[in-house]
């Protein structure tokens, strides 16, 4: 497994070793061990989720104040943009964003710590994703802050095209207004 530390070095991509033939491809998609070498996360995983999205499709971006969850996001099927802001009033990179493509080709999975929001865009005609979080959903907790929040600068890669949301993100405030972690 090949990890890289991205601009906000607790945001990790890891490549796995893929073992392909002409049959497909074999690899470990998680090894409790080697995950806690890579990230320096000692703690457990206590939920999976999927999820499946249609192209244009913009999840995010969520997260959870109180209960934060780590994530270890993969794609499965198709192609996203996935993208993580750091939330962390203490942080140096307080409001910096990394972003990734992450595909069922590249087999990328990304490590993201608790403290930072996450969302993405599918770019594919359609996408499924699962992630392992390190605590449970917890509804009251979550929040959201607008993925097109001009003080963030995300560079979506929408070139003019309007994604696809759900009402509660479109309605999402900006980071000047979002519940934030100390």
């Amino acid at each position: 497994m090949q990890v890289t530390a991205l601009a906000i070095p607790e945001v990790v991509l890891i490549e796995p070793q893929v073992h392909g033939d002409a049959r497909g491809f074999f690899y470990e998609s998680f090894n409790q061990r080697a995950f806690e070498q890579a990230t320096g996360c000692a703690g457990r995983f206590v939920q999976d989720n999927h999820s499946r999205s249609a192209q244009g499709v913009l999840r995010g971006l969520h997260y959870q104040i109180r209960q934060p969850q780590g994530k270890l996001v993969r794609v499965v099927r198709g192609a996203v943009l996935d993208v993580v802001v750091d939330l962390r009033k203490s942080s140096p990179s307080f409001g910096q964003w990394v972003a990734e493509e992450l595909s069922a080709d590249n087999h990328r999975q990304l490590w993201v710590p608790p403290g930072f929001a996450h969302g993405f865009l599918v770019l594919s005609d359609s996408a499924e994703c699962l992630y392992k979080t390190t605590d449970y959903y917890a509804p009251a907790h979550e929040r959201c802050i607008a993925w097109d929040d001009p003080a963030l600068a995300i560079d979506w890669r929408l070139r003019g095209n309007r994604p696809l949301l759900s009402p509660r993100d479109a309605q999402a405030p900006p980071l000047a207004h979002a519940e934030v972690f100390t």
